[in-house]
């Protein structure tokens, strides 16, 4: 009798280490946490499971670089040999798994400029959160139809931002904005940057940016006591204070990711899969702000 039951034991372990083994290991990358980054990862992994890829079917590994980019490149080599799947959330962690891993499925998600950027490959695709510069512009002239100057601050290392705050730029002054832009290399420096330029400014914008997205309750404080709007260019700024966007929401950007990672899943090849572009931008307003600034809003 025991020697059946140790029989049933032996074969039961088997079959567990099986159903473990069957299992998808994704592993997720990204390069520090704030709520735009945190936003996409939870709609990845909602897609998935949105999608039938539940718990049951793939296993989930994730680490955060912390902002540190060697630490980004250790996260890959130690993906490279754990996972099936890799999903590298912001440019500097795709970066890091393109340079480490050339034979497994990368799916990037919140990268602006995927070519610039130099992360594709044929085993590379993914969605970008390319921001509509011109309808946040159009934004503006409708919410604040006195504002003249536009002060952006912006990350010069980050290719993302410097990408972005280069078209705003030219859309604005396109326009008839005078822009004020002010780059700064880390999070130390963006307090004397606001402290700087606020008084100068009618209007901030706040691009898409690691660095400003990190310390944005920062930047809603120095701006609220100069008194200053501020428009942003994803709706997670917008939950944090800002007064409006006409933009993205990074949840539908790692959403479509996860929808993507599902087609190859199913059997898509990944080489036939194009990178692409969020499908669609909508309007977020902040009611409360909006009635500090006495801006009607239906």
């Amino acid at each position: 009798m025991k020697k059946i039951l140790l029989f049933m034991l032996m074969v039961l372990c088997i079959a567990c280490g099986k159903e473990k083994e069957s299992k998808v290991k994704i592993g997720i990358t990204q390069i520090v946490e704030h709520q735009s980054l945190d936003d996409v990862r939870q709609g990845v992994i909602d897609s998935l499971k949105a999608n039938g890829y539940g718990e049951d079917k793939i296993e989930i590994s994730y680490k955060n670089a912390q902002g540190d980019f060697g630490t980004a490149q250790m996260i890959a080599q130690e993906f490279k040999n754990t996972s099936d799947i890799v999903v590298a959330i912001s440019t500097p962690s795709a970066q890091a798994a393109v340079n480490n891993i050339k034979d497994k499925p990368i799916f990037f998600s919140a990268i602006t400029n995927p070519e610039s950027a130099g992360v594709l490959a044929e085993n590379v695709t993914g969605v970008s959160d390319r921001s509509p510069v011109k309808k946040q512009v159009e934004l503006i002239k409708e919410l604040l139809p006195e504002a003249k100057k536009i002060g952006v601050v912006y990350n010069t290392s980050e290719q993302n931002s410097f990408y972005l705050t280069d078209e705003f730029k030219r859309e604005a002054e396109k326009n008839g904005y005078e822009v004020v832009v002010k780059g700064i290399t880390n999070v130390n420096e963006i307090a004397s940057a606001l402290d700087t330029f606020l008084p100068e400014i009618d209007v901030l914008y706040t691009t898409i940016d690691n660095t400003i997205a990190s310390t944005y309750p920062l930047i809603i404080d120095k701006s609220k006591k100069a008194n200053k709007p501020v428009i942003g260019a994803t709706k997670s700024y917008v939950d944090q204070g800002a007064l409006a966007s006409e933009g993205i929401s990074d949840y539908k950007v790692g959403y479509q990711t996860g929808e993507m990672i599902v087609r190859y899943l199913k059997g898509e090849d990944i080489k036939n899969m194009k990178f692409e572009v969020v499908r669609e931008s909508e309007r977020y307003i902040n009611k409360e702000i909006a009635k500090n600034f006495k801006i009607i809003v239906e």
